[in-house]
């Protein structure tokens, strides 16, 4: 390509390419029985009204004593939130329920082996349970307020009961993903100066029993080489009293929680009214470089957020029963699977297992058998679903009114499937977006009041005003056509304070691009950086694309890959895609498409070609790919997220690093030969 015919554009903007879907509006049903159906919501959160608006998701809550300023910024941008209050965010969740509810069941533990029964926690069994294991952490573990401590827990019922026990003394729990290894719990127990670990004993995973144990030995020892000592390490049972690990306990520093929980029958804890800006956990993100980042998340005003969101978008009442897909162990878990719902008295389900063992049709069941009506899980899982099981959902006699999306961009041909499959064209969709760090959603419909759009988020929640900046710091106006970092111009209350220990780097990360003067103390002059790309539609919706650095600059246009990856799914034979970029001599870089294919199909040249001139007629020959590889499976993490750092350095035939963690290792070699072919 001559140079003169290179287009220049700014690091942040991102041509876009791909027209706008159409809306879908709620049933009528759904808008009689919602939470919210006033407009006027967005004017109560406006700018104007900021920050008193958030008030009224305060006021969701219980308070030992009320704050004496809504939003302290005397540190900014550590923002501290209801100040003055005192809260306790344990007693919030499960002691202000029994009064009306003891009896209503609080979270429904679904374990993996179906022909386990399920186990059905009310509200008053889970008062006793929090208590008694409180009353051990304060007695038998010597844990008070402030002290740190971290669980690598799975997705068993004691994983939030062990979290509210800790929020009831005021400990700040770390909770480390299940399936993380050994030495990334280790780096956590370090840098958050914890002492005490809690774990399982093991926990079922895709029909096996996983030997869990094994994994706090390597941590304790590890961290301990890393200057932080583990004294006790408090090991549930995944069956109380039988051995289910053949990793050994050590004696003096490993117990059965069972064992010692016995001294500790029928006793009650007073919840300890914590100040609303004290940190309520840790939540680690690990960057693809560096140390895991601690995300430091406040007592009140996280509290505040999550039960807002929970009652307003994802219209959770009591009498819902309510079911999360995602783990515990990610801040979905901890903000829509146990906070939120539980702050709202609503019935919360935890499943230990994966979605699609030991078939596709195991949520389906779930949802049936428990008559679950609000569903939530992530894109991944939904193109995993449509893959491997289409007809499924229609096999089974569920009614979802609500259905969330969470943890990445979802597609408009997967939303499609979602809305018409899965929530069988009755239940209103949510497609949220948030991060880790901002503990709540961002961008998301209020789904009685703003309408539908497959593929976009909607425009930002009430009480967040987003905003799309350039890399000069010029606003980029809706319907412009372009994307670019997309920032939030205000705090809100389910920000995260800090990154623990490390105030500097938690400014220069996320607040110092483009803040206006580093010395005020005016919010105003602190938007906060998402790192995500997006483009803002003329009706206000956001389409977000993934992140900033997920983008391919062919020849000076720089394309989302989320745009390319959607093109490909248009073609109805694709499951799945992914898209890499590949260094080129003259473009600078070229886009490699993976493709899966549903069951059952063959790879063929034509089809490999077909995918391609999609992406050429969606997007434009800009977009045509340098190569359509279609594979088997691709490789993914055991959360279900495509590694598409894998897929890049086969394309550009690097090393592909250690890929053992992966939830399908072997897969990579498969690859790697096909593209040496």
């Amino acid at each position: 390509m001559a140079e003169k015919e290179i287009v220049e554009t700014s690091e942040a903007e991102i041509a876009v390419h791909w027209g706008e879907e159409k809306f879908y509006h709620p049933s009528v049903k759904f808008i009689a029985q919602a939470n919210m159906t006033d407009p006027a919501v967005y004017e109560r959160f406006s700018l104007d009204n900021f920050p008193n608006c958030f008030k009224e998701y305060a006021d969701l809550l219980d308070w030992y004593e009320y704050w004496d300023e809504i939003l302290d910024t005397s540190d900014a941008p550590c923002w501290k939130w209801f100040k003055g209050g005192k809260i306790n965010a344990s007693y919030n969740c499960v002691d202000r329920h029994l009064a009306k509810n003891k009896n209503k069941t609080a979270i429904h533990f679904v374990s993996e082996p179906e022909d386990e029964k399920v186990e059905h926690i009310t509200y008053q069994e889970l008062f006793v349970r929090v208590n008694e294991f409180a009353a051990l952490l304060q007695d038998f573990a010597g844990l008070k307020a402030g002290d740190r401590v971290t669980l690598h827990m799975p997705m068993i019922a004691e994983l939030p009961i062990t979290m509210l026990a800790c929020a009831r003394l005021g400990v700040i729990h770390s909770e480390v993903f299940g399936g993380f290894s050994g030495r990334a719990c280790a780096d956590r127990i370090v840098d958050s100066g914890s002492n005490v670990l809690i774990t399982a004993d093991a926990y079922y995973r895709a029909g096996k029993l996983l030997n869990h144990k094994q994994n706090a030995d390597i941590a304790v020892d590890l961290a301990e080489k890393d200057g932080q000592k583990v004294d006790k390490v408090l090991v549930w049972q995944r069956y109380p009293g039988k051995v289910s690990s053949e990793t050994p306990m050590v004696e003096g520093r490993d117990y059965f929680v069972n064992d010692v929980l016995k001294d500790y029958y029928g006793q009650r804890v007073d919840p300890v009214p914590m100040p609303a800006e004290a940190p309520l956990f840790l939540m680690y993100t690990s960057g693809t470089t560096g140390k895991p980042k601690g995300c430091q998340h406040g007592t009140g005003g996280y509290l505040a957020y999550v039960a807002g969101t929970s009652k307003y978008v994802q219209d959770i009442h009591p009498e819902d029963v309510y079911w999360c897909m995602a783990d515990i162990g990610w801040i979905t878990g901890h903000s829509y699977i146990v906070y939120g719902p539980l702050s709202l008295c609503a019935s919360t389900v935890v499943f230990e297992g994966v979605p699609n063992y030991p078939d596709p049709g195991r949520p389906w069941r779930i949802a049936q058998n428990l008559d679950v009506n609000i569903f939530h899980t992530a894109p991944t899982a939904i193109r995993a679903l449509r893959k491997i099981g289409p007809d499924e959902p229609a096999k089974y006699n569920y009614h979802f009114k609500h259905m969330t999306t969470v943890g990445e961009p979802i597609e408009p041909e997967v939303w499609k499937w979602y809305y018409e499959v899965v929530g069988k064209g009755e239940a209103a969709i949510v497609d949220t977006w948030w991060q880790t760090e901002t503990g709540g959603f961002l961008c998301s419909t209020i789904p009685a009041i703003t309408p539908m759009k497959p593929g976009s988020a909607g425009p930002g929640v009430p009480g967040i005003h987003a905003i799309i900046y350039d890399d000069e710091g010029n606003v980029i106006p809706s319907g412009a056509g372009k994307a670019g970092n997309i920032c939030i111009q205000n705090p809100w209350p389910g920000g995260f304070q800090t990154i623990w220990g490390d105030r500097d780097r938690f400014v220069e990360t996320y607040y110092a691009r483009y803040c206006k003067d580093p010395k005020s103390k005016d919010w105003r002059d602190w938007p906060y950086m998402t790192g995500d790309a997006a483009v803002e539609s003329e009706d206000g919706y956001y389409r977000i694309l993934g992140r900033i650095d997920d983008v391919i600059n062919v020849s000076g246009h720089r394309l989302g890959t989320k745009e390319i990856e959607s093109a490909a799914l248009v073609v109805e034979e694709v499951a799945e895609a992914a898209v890499v970029p590949v260094a080129h001599d003259i473009k600078g870089k070229e886009p490699d498409l993976y493709i899966a294919l549903k069951p059952g199909l063959e790879a063929s040249d034509e089809l490999a070609q077909k995918i391609s001139d999609t992406v050429c007629v969606e997007i434009g020959k800009i977009a045509k790919p340098r190569k359509v590889w279609i594979v088997t499976d691709m490789p993914k993490t055991r959360s279900g997220k495509i590694m598409r750092r894998v897929l890049g350095a086969i394309s550009n035939d690097k090393d592909v690093g250690d890929v053992t963690t992966l939830a399908n290792p072997e897969i990579v070699e498969e690859i790697t030969k096909m593209a040496k072919k």
